[in-house]
């Protein structure tokens, strides 16, 4: 059997796991680590009856990695190696070796958290960080916790933060191994900005056939650039003997396979594919990548609580593993599609899953698990609160969590499908419709590309691609109507796989009015209302509208069932219309009948209507009998709250008293604060009880807004406020002046010099605390000095304004000693 780097340090590996249940196993590509490390426990002690589970990524890596380790082995697979992932399974009663997609992981701790027939769970590729490796991660490391001490786990990539690992596997051994991988030389080759990809990369494809041997791998963001760059090339002269493979995701297993297996003697084969190719998979025969430097992701807005497809850089470690590829095998050339000061500015590494995705299906794994909390378990990166808390929030909506956030019986339904949530809900709801075989092919065309092409795919009815189906299915194949035949076949495949998962039976042929109620229990957030003009209010809050000339559009409700997140209103990709009478129907239980009092600012007055209400939809909308007194006060206090304090009648006598109330919170904190935000955070206790029999704005120019601040105070505050904080103060010339409490720390007393003539100290408010600010005037009362010294005024800057004073009045008594000198209020001196 050949000799892998990874047999040099199985043995250190052995010994690890032989005395302790954790291991982290770095291994550089082409070291043998997915085929070479599962067959090397099996004789363990420790393993003795037991099976060895191993995740990887995607179901093609699940299933070549089971087929190559089974082949090592001298066997087929479902003998002792076999896989399992969803709707696929091949394992056999002598079956040791289980190679799973990441999900079937978590389905398996679902139903037996103790996985007690399993010595050793393997996460393959973990610097993936997909959500449900994150996941399973999580849940198996409370397994062994709680239930099962002797479980081991090793954790193996290419690449990985092995600091932050170890520590969440509770310092665990970290074992590096070297690869086997042939020199790569890089080639920088930038693009222009506006170039399309497809173009860009059919130029590099032909570049390297015509200067480098072998195969080309070709990595490319999505299925679309895919096929695009695909009839670019079919379009041009190739050298012969050249066979182009597309490879991903969605694409049938043979073709998958097709694009895998080594070219056929004489041929030189071109694999365009997407990040699906960058791990895992050893494709014989390549000796050049080039890389687009894209991947696609799904990002999830916590603002609008809809996932979104983005096209984005990749990251220098994603980077330096698509150019590995090229030195599997040989020698061999990768050429980046980036110039290399481009090159450094890209991310380390890219987001882990759960910083980005819908974290709804997460949310139902972990009220399964009976832990809604996500902090309970451990977590590389905790999954983020917004989405996290959105993703609960539709749950309960679906009516798989209860009110508390337990698991509901309908939830563990849903959960037991393993498909997204919504899907699963509307899955359950149809079957119990009788409708499970309509239900089946919806859950399949939105989880698969669009079937349209060309014109018909620019009408977002999915409705057509329903009767696409069917007309396919009625041809047994032959006729798609113009859609995708491959699409339609993947789809067909799915929905029977749905249908046997229900145990349902396929029925008549499905009527397909139905889907827009069948959408509307996946969506019952995304149930839209006509507003014109291909524009549609969600049941949600969010607006979204329709491409102009769109049949739907004159829909008056729809479903959107696919919907970008870009700018203010998000555009509806697919949708399907939606009956009234279905939708009241079977949405009662979300419609709300209300009575709402508001505030009219047309006719400034409280009005009150009746509605009929789903979400953020108003279904109905009547006015009702006047309001009573008490919901014309509530109606005018939340407008008061609206339009702000300005549009009470504050007269000079309610704003002195106001000012004069600020002043002494000032100085004492038990004082009422009667600033703005106070008062309107508590304008139901202190204007509540005067609004009365008040309906509207000019009602409210009655209050007795005085009155209404004195209840504030007690008793005692009231003298208090008498004593320190008067409306006015007797000078020493008999006038009873008013102060300007306008300015709360600095209350002001307008005063002609010459009444204040005797007066040695500042007057002083609060008890002797504050000196009033004086503004002395001259006899035709215009400001002569500003002070708060009065005693400092009449040592050293009098003589000086009395100079200029006895210019400008020289009628006027302007006595040497201000001191000794009689007050006086009148205009001319006492004689």
């Amino acid at each position: 059997m050949e000799q892998l780097p990874i047999h040099q340090v199985l043995p250190d590996l052995k010994n690890i796991l032989a005395s302790s249940t954790n291991a982290i196993l770095v291994a550089e590509p082409g070291a043998g680590k997915t085929t070479g490390t599962p067959p090397a426990f099996l004789d363990e002690p420790w393993m003795e009856g037991k099976t060895i589970l191993m995740l990887e990524p995607r179901r093609l890596a699940a299933r070549s990695a089971a087929t190559y380790i089974a082949s090592r082995l001298g066997e087929s697979v479902g003998q002792t190696v076999g896989y399992r992932m969803r709707m696929d399974t091949k394992v056999g009663p002598q079956t040791r070796i289980i190679v799973v997609t990441e999900g079937v992981l978590t389905r398996m701790l679902q139903s037996d958290p103790t996985l007690g027939d399993v010595g050793l769970v393997i996460f393959d590729e973990f610097h993936e960080r997909s959500l449900h490796a994150d996941l399973g991660l999580a849940l198996t490391l409370e397994a062994q916790a709680v239930l099962r001490e002797d479980l081991r786990i090793l954790i193996m990539s290419a690449t990985l933060e092995t600091e932050r690992v170890s520590s969440l596997l509770g310092g665990a051994p970290v074992v590096d191994c070297p690869g086997r991988t042939y020199p790569v030389e890089t080639v920088y080759s930038p693009v222009p900005t506006a170039a399309h990809i497809e173009k860009s990369a059919a130029v590099a494809v032909r570049r390297a056939l015509a200067e480098q041997p072998g195969d080309v791998l070709v990595f490319l963001p999505g299925e679309r650039e895919i096929r695009r760059t695909q009839r670019e090339l079919e379009a041009a002269i190739l050298p012969q003997g050249t066979v182009l493979r597309p490879l991903y995701g969605q694409l049938p297993q043979t073709a998958q396979d097709a694009a895998v297996a080594p070219a056929v003697p004489g041929q030189r084969k071109v694999v365009l594919a997407t990040s699906i190719a960058e791990t895992s998979l050893t494709i014989q025969g390549v000796r050049t990548v080039i890389d687009t430097g894209l991947r696609r992701t799904q990002v999830f807005s916590p603002r609008t609580g809809m996932p979104r497809l983005e096209t984005v850089p990749v990251s220098k470690a994603s980077a330096d593993q698509r150019r590995g590829r090229a030195g599997r095998t040989a020698p061999g050339v990768c050429y980046r599609l980036w110039s290399q000061e481009e090159h450094y500015r890209l991310p380390d590494e890219n987001v882990p899953e759960i910083k980005e995705a819908d974290l709804t299906q997460l949310a139902l794994e972990l009220a399964v698990w009976g832990v809604p909390d996500p902090a309970a378990l451990p977590w590389l990166d905790a999954p983020p609160a917004a989405p996290y808390a959105q993703g609960a929030a539709l749950l309960r909506q679906l009516g798989a969590l209860d009110a508390s956030g337990a698991i509901t019986p309908h939830g563990r339904s849903m959960a037991a499908l393993g498909a997204h949530p919504r899907i699963a809900h509307m899955l359950l709801r149809g079957q119990g419709l009788g409708a499970a075989p309509l239900a089946c092919r919806l859950a399949a065309l939105l989880q698969e590309r669009d079937l349209l092409r060309g014109p018909a795919g620019g009408d977002c009815d999915l409705t057509l691609r329903v009767e696409a189906l069917l007309r396919f299915e009625r041809s047994a194949g032959a006729d798609g109507g113009g859609a995708d035949l491959a699409a339609l076949r993947t789809v067909q495949r799915e929905s029977r796989n749905y249908l046997a998962q229900l145990k349902a039976s396929p029925g008549e042929e499905p009527d397909s009015s139905l889907c827009g109620l069948l959408l509307s229990f996946a969506y019952p957030d995304r149930i839209g209302q006509r507003r014109g003009e291909g524009a549609f209010l969600l049941s949600g809050g969010r607006g979204a509208a329709m491409r102009e000339g769109q049949p739907l559009e004159r829909s008056a409700y729809i479903v959107a069932a696919s919907v970008d997140d870009q700018g203010p209103h998000s555009r509806i990709l697919l949708a399907a219309e939606l009956g009234e009478m279905q939708m009241l129907s079977h949405h009662e239980d979300s419609i709300v009948e209300e009575a709402e009092v508001y505030w009219d600012k047309d006719s400034g007055s409280v009005k009150a209507r009746r509605r009929t209400r789903l979400g953020a939809l108003i279904l109905k909308e009547t006015t009702h009998e006047r309001p009573s007194a008490e919901e014309a006060a509530e109606g005018l206090l939340a407008a008061i709250a609206s339009e702000g304090l300005e549009v009470l009648p504050w007269e000079k006598g309610p704003q002195q008293l106001r000012q004069r109330m600020m002043f002494m919170h000032g100085l004492r904190e038990d004082w009422p604060d009667v600033s703005d935000s106070a008062l309107l955070e508590s304008l139901a206790d202190w204007l509540g009880p005067y609004l009365h029999g008040m309906r509207s704005l000019r009602d409210l120019q009655r209050l007795p807004l005085a009155r209404a601040l004195e209840d504030l105070l007690d008793w005692k505050q009231r003298q208090t406020l008498e004593q320190e904080a008067p409306t006015h103060i007797t000078v020493p010339s008999g006038s009873r002046l008013p102060i300007d409490y306008g300015n709360p720390a600095a209350p002001v007393l307008a005063v002609r010099l010459q009444e204040m003539f005797g007066q040695q100290d500042t007057p002083r408010l609060g008890g002797g605390r504050v000196p009033v600010l004086l503004h002395l005037l001259s006899p035709a009362r215009r400001p002569m000095q500003v002070t708060s010294d009065l005693a400092s005024f009449w040592r050293n800057t009098y003589f000086e304004v009395k100079k200029d004073l006895k210019g400008r009045y020289p009628k006027h008594y302007w006595p040497d000693d201000p001191l000794q000198a009689v007050p006086t209020s009148r205009t001319r001196p006492v004689k």
